[in-house]
């Protein structure tokens, strides 16, 4: 089973201790900055590195004064620094501070996020080996399609994953940006030579240029990489729910020993993972619409995004974390019942080998319509019936026994054709 450690370690990322340490960071390294160019002595430098520290009950104090959390902050660190404190800050604008801090926050979170999507893809692809054998009956508008393997099912969603971890990775990378440049982003007050010092000692990359603030694009392609994984989990959720269902039953989520389903009906065994992580995916979704309206502010910045940001980052980002821990879970959990997938793509006397018997008509001579005319006689008449049976019907029809014989029939009805391709697909995966 999956570790537990990184829903607290994600938690953790967005409590204010930590949201002031990453404002710490970025202070701290501006002061290297500025005496790696000779602006700030080694031994005012030692004084600021062992002295700076901070506290969230000190910073709200002085907040409820000044009305400035950044303020706050900085003469909350200054007052534990002495003299040596005119240096920090310096030349800076609070957004400085506050969206490379941000960007270092946002960097930790897609670390976890990262390794829990490698987690989900290692436990989808070790399912889908063991079900690669396993036939089942694929599904178009909810209706019997034909037969396929429940591993191919588990690839669809192995392929998904691999993708929405690819684009994640693309906005994770182009969020890691940091800014060192004044009011208004043209280093007024700053040297440009301080914020490339800082951003490589933080691991980011300087913005290309900022307006005070870092676009807000960024931000809301972040968010949307976040919107993908979240569908990609709610589209395995809903299938996972259909095939729960009384009368579908192929697969069902793990019932532990002592659990309920019910409090009316002791017999329910009810799918509530996927469904909360159905529900949870509107939350994210929701999210990154918020992101794309953070997008347009005014002339070369404003804080309406602000406050949104403060919500929907770590909501989304703890989300995303405990979603996919608890899909992963879900997945190694999954009970499979392949004697009902059998079954169901048995109904109606196997009438999902219908193509199967067209074109073993056409490849006797018949035209494609008069074949398609016989079989969709012979198929519908089962399926309209509750008892009925297509194998019967097309044995028991002149027209069809005219063309081809009976073990020509049977021959229709052999899974094994369907899946003749299927290490070919495995291959495309590695496995």
């Amino acid at each position: 089973m999956i570790e537990r450690y990184s829903l607290k370690e994600m938690k953790d990322l967005w409590e204010l201790d930590s949201k002031f340490d990453f404002y710490l960071q970025v202070e701290l390294a501006v002061c290297e900055a500025y005496n790696a160019l000779g602006k700030i002595s080694n031994e005012d430098l030692k004084t600021i590195k062992e002295r700076a520290k901070f506290s969230v009950a000190r910073i709200d104090e002085i907040e409820k004064e000044v009305g400035h959390d950044v303020i706050a902050f900085l003469t909350n660190v200054n007052e534990n620094i002495g003299e040596a404190s005119r240096f920090i800050h310096m030349g800076m604008t609070s957004s400085d501070v506050i969206d490379t801090a941000f960007a270092l926050q946002i960097k930790k979170a897609s670390e976890i996020i990262e390794n829990d999507l490698d987690k989900v893809i290692k436990t989808l692809k070790n399912k889908a080996k063991e079900h690669k054998h396993t036939v089942c009956i694929g599904r178009s508008h909810g209706i019997h399609a034909e037969p396929m393997t429940f591993g191919v099912k588990l690839l669809s969603w192995l392929d998904h994953f691999e993708r929405v971890k690819r684009r994640f990775l693309t906005a994770k990378e182009e969020i890691a940006q940091g800014q060192i440049s004044g009011p208004v982003g043209t280093y007024s007050n700053i040297s440009p030579e301080i914020e490339k010092i800082v951003c490589e000692k933080l691991g980011l990359k300087p913005a290309k240029i900022s307006t005070q603030v870092i676009a807000r694009d960024n931000h809301a392609y972040y968010m949307q990489s976040l919107a993908l994984i979240a569908a990609a989990i709610e589209q395995c959720a809903i299938e996972i729910r259909h095939l729960q269902r009384t009368e579908v039953l192929e697969v069902e989520e793990a019932f532990k020993k002592g659990q309920k389903g019910s409090s009316a009906m002791p017999h329910k065994k009810n799918p509530i993972s996927s469904e909360n992580l159905s529900g949870l995916a509107r939350v994210v979704k929701s999210n990154a619409q918020a992101a794309m309206e953070n997008i347009a502010l005014w002339h070369e910045r404003d804080i309406s995004h602000s406050s949104v940001e403060r919500i929907i980052f770590p909501d989304s980002t703890i989300l995303i974390d405990y979603m996919l821990n608890r899909f992963d879970r879900l997945v190694e959990g999954l009970v499979v019942h392949k004697e009902n997938m059998l079954k169901n793509t048995s109904l109606f006397g196997g009438i999902v080998f219908s193509q199967r018997v067209l074109l073993a008509l056409t490849d006797k001579g018949l035209s494609r319509e008069d074949a398609y005319a016989l079989v969709q006689k012979n198929a519908l008449e089962a399926f309209n019936k509750p008892d009925g049976d297509f194998k019967k019907n097309l044995l028991s029809d002149n027209d069809v026994t005219y063309v081809l014989s009976s073990q020509e029939i049977e021959s229709c009805f052999d899974s094994g054709y369907y899946l003749r391709n299927i290490d070919e697909i495995y291959s495309r995966f590695g496995i």
